[in-house]
């Protein structure tokens, strides 16, 4: 989100899920797609198959959805930057470019270009190991095509310099035009259901819903206006990350968790554990008793999102209305009861007693909402910005301008990740999901089906390195780094290249992100989950 504001003005996906079975060209990075997001990786696999569209796709890994790409750019983990460079050096030197859209539509062009001109695609293969022909033949396809999108995840976001790397893709579609339109467009996949909605209702430390910025005083008088109290706080908070230190150097005295489980999610989860056990104070709200729930003082059920009348934002901005379809179990409340009811302990005014009630509240003090309320959401999805209510919604932004005014392209030149491979620690080590499985298990390792379908953790390995190391598939393996080690059953594949070993952090049993480097993005504060040195070897 960081990138994209910076760049735009709005850090959302720019455009729509149908547009992509119309899209000429498909830039796919940092995300195993057909996995992690499987219903848009059908989307794209279709275009590709019965429309003629195609797919770059760029990643480490040889993802399902290589085998429909008409282009694979196998990156080094965490040399993304550099190989963005590259395409948009290919694009500038050959003269491909949209110069029109440039020069009336944005803004610090010129120092951008200085810095992309020494990425030439020799050079660039020396950092990424992707052939300086393959570059070329994937900028003169984006480049070429009249409706050309990116779609990115979590592979660009979580490194420490991921702010960058969302900065350079933006660089790349202003360069070539394709912002605005049908079919284009920088488009984040979020990795959960409704992470779009919570940042949008102000689930970060700076904003309020809307990205209201809490150190603005004339938007802070207005929400403490709007809640009926004299004053609210005027500086940002912490981030995640930022408060687990805050424990462990006595800041953060009392922790309230909600549908998270950063016993598993979280980088160097061994310090983050600790950091949960020696909280004075610990409330965990949830629909299942996680491993970070069992750490709780105080655990409040919650109902899944079956059992309540809801809305969600999706990943291309889509505001939809989900009906309670079966009751909540036990004592467990729908999620805004339950912090409604704890606003009238703490003796805040302004009670809420229906979800309506809580919408049509965000529809008052969030512009980009003001046009969306319940009897509207009964017909169907609508997309933000809604600013009225007779506003049809927005599919694309971005169409006449950007919401900061004019495009702003970014310098950045590439930074190597904070740890790479030495003699002690001679592997890279790359984290993500499986698509039997997801995030953090809490769910579906609860789902007999999905569970026997990938019922253990497995280590994608390499067979030159699988043969080095004496390993076959079904070992158990070894593999530590500096912060912590763990074990799991080593699966023999050509899906990672030599040296790289992949692992999925959904399994308690096998906590990869023991192993994690907590290091952060200095802007964004999302740590660098995508590489760190490991050892490997038979356990």
């Amino acid at each position: 989100m960081a990138g994209l504001a910076t760049a735009f003005g709005s850090g959302a996906m720019t455009n729509s899920i149908a547009e992509m079975a119309d899209t000429d060209v498909m830039l796919v990075i940092g995300s195993n797609t057909t996995e992690n997001h499987p219903v848009i990786g059908t989307v794209l696999r279709r275009n590709a198959l019965l429309n003629g569209g195609k797919i770059i796709v760029c990643d480490p890994r040889k993802i399902g959805l290589v085998q429909d790409a008409a282009l694979w750019l196998r990156q080094r983990p965490g040399s993304d930057v550099a190989l963005i460079n590259g395409l948009l050096n290919v694009i500038l030197t050959e003269g491909l470019q949209d110069q029109a859209f440039i020069d009336e539509r944005t803004e610090n062009f010129a120092s951008c270009k200085e810095t992309v001109l020494s990425y030439t695609p020799e050079k660039v293969e020396q950092i990424t190991g992707v052939p300086a022909d393959d570059i070329r033949s994937a900028a003169r396809l984006y480049a070429g095509a009249d409706r050309a999108a990116i779609f990115y995840a979590m592979g660009i976001t979580q490194h420490r310099n991921g702010t960058d790397n969302v900065k350079a893709l933006a660089n790349l579609a202003m360069a070539c035009g394709h912002i605005g339109k049908p079919g284009t467009g920088v488009n984040p996949l979020r990795g959960q259901n409704n992470v779009q909605g919570a940042c949008d209702m102000g689930g970060l430390p700076n904003v309020y819903p809307g990205y209201q910025k809490v150190d603005d005083p004339a938007i802070n008088r207005k929400m403490a206006e709007a809640w009926g109290v004299d004053s609210l706080p005027s500086r940002p908070g912490l981030t995640l990350t930022e408060i687990v230190e805050g424990i462990h150097q006595d800041r953060i005295k009392a922790l309230y968790i909600m549908g998270e489980n950063p016993v598993l999610s979280d980088p160097d989860s061994n310090h983050v554990k600790t950091a949960l056990e020696n909280c004075q104070f610990l409330v965990v709200q949830d629909i299942f008793l996680t491993e970070t729930a069992a750490l709780a003082d105080v655990v409040l059920p919650s109902a899944c999102w079956a059992e309540s009348d809801v809305t969600f934002t999706n990943t291309e901005r889509r505001v939809q209305m989900v009906r309670k379809a079966v009751p909540a179990p036990g004592l467990a409340r729908d999620d805004w009861r339950i912090l409604a009811d704890l606003c009238t302990r703490f003796d805040v005014p302004g009670g809420y007693y229906s979800a309506k009630q809580v919408m049509d509240e965000i529809a008052r003090v969030t512009p980009s909402y003001g046009g969306i309320c319940y009897p509207r959401l009964e017909r169907g999805g609508l997309q933000w910005p809604c600013p009225h209510i007779r506003h049809l919604g927005t599919p694309i932004l971005h169409a006449q301008g950007f919401s900061r005014g004019k495009g702003l392209f970014a310098a950045l030149e590439h930074i190597e990740p904070a740890e790479l491979p030495d003699a002690g620690y001679p592997y890279t080590l790359t984290t993500g999901r499986i698509l039997y499985q997801y995030h953090t298990g809490t769910m579906t390792r609860r789902s007999g089906g999905l569970d026997d379908l990938a019922p253990h953790c497995q280590i994608e390995i390499n067979p030159a390195d699988a043969e080095e190391l004496g390993l076959k598939n079904g070992d158990q393996v070894r593999v530590a780094s500096r912060r912590g080690e763990m074990e799991a059953e080593a699966w023999v594949t050509p899906r990672v290249g030599p040296k790289v070993v992949f692992i999925p952090f959904h399994y308690a049993e096998s906590p990869v992100n023991q192993l994690t480097n907590k290091v952060l993005d200095p802007v964004a504060k999302i740590p660098e989950y995508k590489v760190c040195a490991v050892q490997v070897g038979k356990a």
